[in-house]
């Protein structure tokens, strides 16, 4: 499973975005399911501007099955809020955290986004260990 971070559905939708290209190559060579967020996708469609054409395509895609949802409950609520507070020295927002605490809950590091800098500095919990993600991009 890989999980989706908001840069890459910018992308992907947004044939005027720099990285649309390189995200497309990226997806079609892809072979594990996507999976995302509710804050991701609250940050991408706010990035597509909601009453777009590429808003729509982002609804098709998700309608269409090319990526699910994971969704919080309580504690994976309060562990974004942690990892928040854990990176103040490098600002995590909402929907970096919810990614984080998505691999933890569902066993994976892997995550596709523009975002190289953000994400080599996360880490996911496994037990007592640190891992840094995996990178897909």
């Amino acid at each position: 499973m890989i999980l989706v971070d908001t840069g890459p559905l910018v992308a992907l939708f947004d044939h005027s975005d720099a990285a649309h290209d390189r995200c497309v190559r990226v997806l079609k060579s892809l072979r594990e399911p996507l999976k995302t967020t509710i804050p991701v996708l609250t940050e991408a469609f706010h990035m597509l501007r909601p009453a777009s054409r590429q808003s729509d395509r982002l609804r098709d895609f998700i309608e269409g099955r090319g990526l699910s949802l994971w969704f919080f409950d309580d504690g994976s609520l309060n562990r974004a809020f942690e990892l928040m507070e854990i990176y103040t020295d490098h600002p995590m927002d909402l929907a970096d955290a919810s990614l984080v605490v998505a691999a933890e809950a569902l066993g994976t590091r892997k995550v596709f986004t523009v975002d190289r800098k953000d994400f080599e500095t996360y880490r996911v919990r496994r037990g007592h260990r640190n891992y840094p993600m995996e990178i897909v991009s």
